[in-house]
């Protein structure tokens, strides 16, 4: 018997769930080709590894751009890799693959995710809304009749929904998340001391040193990169208040956003949501004093779920189990 999957297909990461044995794959989602064969060399953490240090004729691909296929084939390869990886298929099946979308792709972008995954070994394919299946993996009950809301931030988007009787009722994707603060760290450093730093350079500066909230002590980290005027290699030091401000403008279009959100729903589910306030899903819930950020800015309680990265496919699972009990009852 195949076993079924449930996937959460990221723009930084994708995290694979497989049915009995909970998440059994979490690698970056890149993929690296030689230009001149198109031949793929290397799939998730070894091709990410290879980032900004390839020769010429390497190419590490990003794969997912903002949380949809912006390059359908090197998607249908990653994919039909990590698939292949787990050995879930059956002697004779197929198995059924729940996985995860923002909520404003258009219709072309929903079916070419469908077909990536359809051609990567699934049977049955089913698509279901980021925000949602992230409120389900975090623990927050959507299917009773009060509102639950959820902001789910990770690489490429921020999915901002507010759920009740186990559907959307209101809902907004914003293209801005972890992707867009380390490129607004590394524009903060190019600009304030003169140094060029890559991708992998500043997402560990913000996994280290990121901060939602200035600090009066703030910790310091030594950063290497490219002199902008000599083009020599140079290190520099930077501390929390710095990455904070490059980090603001950012934050505060995510927060605007809620709060757009939270300004078209009726006022039963506005003072359900006062009460039991916002959960923060995504790996940028990591971000340090994100949570305090968000109840200051939206005047509500705000609490990040237990395992940011995991709530995605954790609850593309839950829901093909529950999909899976819904038939059975049925038949």
């Amino acid at each position: 018997m195949a076993k079924d999957i449930g996937i959460d297909l990221g723009t930084a990461n994708v995290l694979i769930y497989v049915q009995g044995s909970g998440i059994v794959l979490n690698e970056p989602s890149v993929v690296a080709v030689d230009t001149q064969t198109n031949k793929v060399l290397a799939v998730g953490s070894e091709a990410y590894r290879m980032v900004g240090r390839t020769p010429s004729n390497i190419r590490a691909i990003r794969p997912l751009k903002n949380g949809v296929i912006s390059d359908f084939d090197v998607t249908q390869e990653m994919l039909t890799y990590f698939i292949g990886k787990l050995s879930v298929k059956g002697f004779m099946s197929k198995p059924n693959i729940m996985i995860c979308a923002p909520t404003n792709i258009t219709e072309i972008e929903r079916k070419a995710i469908i077909q990536a995954a359809e051609q990567a070994g699934g049977g049955k394919v089913y698509l279901e809304y980021e925000p949602k299946v992230a409120a389900i993996g975090a623990g927050l009950d959507i299917f009773k009749p009060r509102g639950s809301m959820v902001i789910d931030m990770g690489g490429g988007t921020s999915d901002i929904a507010i759920l009740s009787l186990g559907d959307i009722v209101s809902s907004r994707s914003i293209r801005m998340a972890g992707d867009k603060m380390n490129a607004d760290i590394a524009a903060c450093i190019k600009e304030k001391h003169g140094l060029v730093i890559g991708d992998h350079t500043a997402e560990s500066v913000k996994m280290e040193i990121g901060t939602a909230l200035q600090t009066d002590n703030p910790k310091e980290m030594d950063v290497r990169g490219r002199d902008v005027a000599s083009g020599m290699p140079k290190q520099i030091t930077i501390n929390e208040n710095e990455v904070e401000e490059a980090l603001h403008d950012t934050l505060e279009q995510i927060a605007n956003a809620t709060v757009n959100v939270l300004e078209t729903i009726p006022p039963e589910l506005a003072s359900d949501i006062i009460d039991r306030g916002i959960m923060l899903t995504g790996g940028t819930a990591l971000l340090n004093g994100i949570d305090q950020y968000f109840s200051s800015k939206l005047k509500v309680p705000v609490v990040v779920s237990e395992d940011p990265l995991d709530n995605v496919a954790k609850g593309a699972g839950e829901m093909l189990e529950r999909m899976q009990s819904t038939d059975n009852k049925g038949k």
